[in-house]
C-alpha cells in the first residue's frame, strides 16, 4: 500500500485482460476478476502505480496504460459499464496531460514518451495511447492534438514510420530482454498500421 492505495504493476493484468477479452474469453470468471481487481486497485487520478517511491499524489503512465485497454475491450466485450468508467478515468489522466506532457511544466515528462517503439511492451508509449483512445472514440479530443502532431511529424517520406528506439534485443544477445524474434529498426509495418488508423479516426487522414 502506498498512502492508502494499492501498489500494483497493473500493466500485467491490464495487458492480460486485453487479450482475453479480445480473444472471446472475456466470460470466463478468471477474466472478471482481472477486471474486477484493477477497477478496485485504481488509484483517485484514473491510474496504476508499483513504484515504491511513489507518494500517492500520481500513478505511473507507464503502469496506467495497459489496464485502460484491458478495461476497455473488457467493456467491448460484456457492455461492463464499471469497466467503461474506470478506462474513461484513465483516459481523462493522459488527456489531461496531452498525452506526453507535464502539467507544471509543459515538457515531455520522459524522452521515451515522445519516441516511436515497436513493439511497445509494457512501456507508455504515446501511439500506443493514441490507438487505444481512438479504440475509445477519443482520438479526436482537442487535447490529443500534441500527441496527432507528434505523429504526423515521425512519418517518413515514403508514408510510414520507424521506430526511434527500441525495449528489446536481437535473437542471441547477451543480457535481459533479448526477443525470440528480430522487430527489425527499419520501416515498420504493425507501426504504420497503427498510425493510420489513429490518424483516420481523428479525421486527419482521407486514405
Amino acid at each position: 500500500m502506498i498512502d492508502g492505495l494499492t501498489r500494483r504493476c497493473g500493466s500485467q493484468e491490464g495487458n492480460a485482460l486485453a487479450v482475453c477479452s479480445r480473444l472471446g474469453l472475456a466470460g470466463d470468471p478468471r477474466t472478471r476478476l482481472l477486471a474486477e481487481s484493477l477497477a478496485d486497485w485504481q488509484w483517485p487520478d484514473g491510474g496504476w502505480n508499483c513504484d515504491r517511491r511513489a507518494t500517492g499524489y500520481r500513478s505511473s503512465f507507464n503502469e496506467s496504460l495497459a489496464p485502460m485497454w484491458g478495461l476497455h475491450e473488457y467493456w467491448t466485450a460484456t457492455g461492463e459499464t464499471a469497466a467503461r468508467d474506470a478506462a474513461r478515468r484513465t483516459a481523462e489522466l493522459f488527456l489531461e496531460h496531452r498525452l506526453f506532457r507535464a502539467l507544471s511544466t509543459g515538457e515531455p515528462i520522459h524522452r521515451s514518451f515522445v519516441t516511436l517503439h515497436s513493439p511497445p511492451y509494457w512501456h507508455y508509449d504515446y501511439v500506443q495511447a493514441l490507438v487505444v483512445l481512438a479504440r475509445m472514440g477519443l482520438a479526436d479530443d482537442p487535447r490529443a492534438a500534441d500527441g496527432l502532431d507528434l505523429l504526423e511529424e515521425r512519418r517518413l517520406a515514403d508514408g510510414r514510420w520507424r521506430p526511434g528506439a527500441r525495449w528489446w534485443r536481437p535473437p542471441g544477445s547477451t543480457g535481459g530482454n533479448v526477443e525470440v524474434v528480430d522487430w527489425g529498426s527499419g520501416p515498420n509495418e504493425l507501426l504504420t498500421l497503427h498510425a493510420l488508423r489513429v490518424l483516420r479516426a481523428a479525421g486527419r487522414s482521407s486514405t
